[in-house]
């Protein structure tokens, strides 16, 4: 496997709340688009759920990284882009029953999460892109 370790403290550093502080890789990386609430016809799905949202962005994230023989476990980064910060635990919650089992033992990977005034359309609660360190 491609990701090596995930830095979940350092002195001087509260721990992550679900999230590692740093993850090292080896090899070849590759940076995922950010993936919205479309379905396979590029229609919306769930209007004004970010829960449901979050579930389809987080499915075709799955779909790209399957594509690139990738899993959960080997996706480094995750960056959040979220209408309202304060909704975050919708968005772990829904990551972490996609991924969590996926990953076990292993901690969350290293994660940034920015409030934004838009989305590419008005209808997009969130918006998820990844750094995804490739298995060998």
């Amino acid at each position: 496997m491609a990701v090596h370790d995930r830095l979940t403290t350092a002195p001087g550093l509260a721990p992550g709340p679900g999230f590692a502080h740093a993850v090292t890789v080896s090899g070849r990386v590759a940076f995922v688009s950010g993936q919205v609430s479309v379905d396979a016809e590029g229609r919306v799905v769930g209007a004004g759920d970010l829960a449901a949202q979050t579930r389809q962005a987080l499915t075709n994230m799955y779909a790209v990284l399957r594509e690139l023989g990738a899993d959960w476990s080997d996706v480094a980064k995750l960056g959040w882009y979220l209408l309202d910060v304060t909704q975050v635990q919708t968005i772990r919650d829904v990551r972490d029953e996609l991924i969590r089992p996926a990953l076990g033992e292993l901690p969350n990977p290293a994660s940034t999460l920015v409030q934004v005034p838009a989305l590419v359309r008005p209808e997009f609660l969130v918006e998820v892109d990844a750094v995804v360190a490739l298995p060998s």
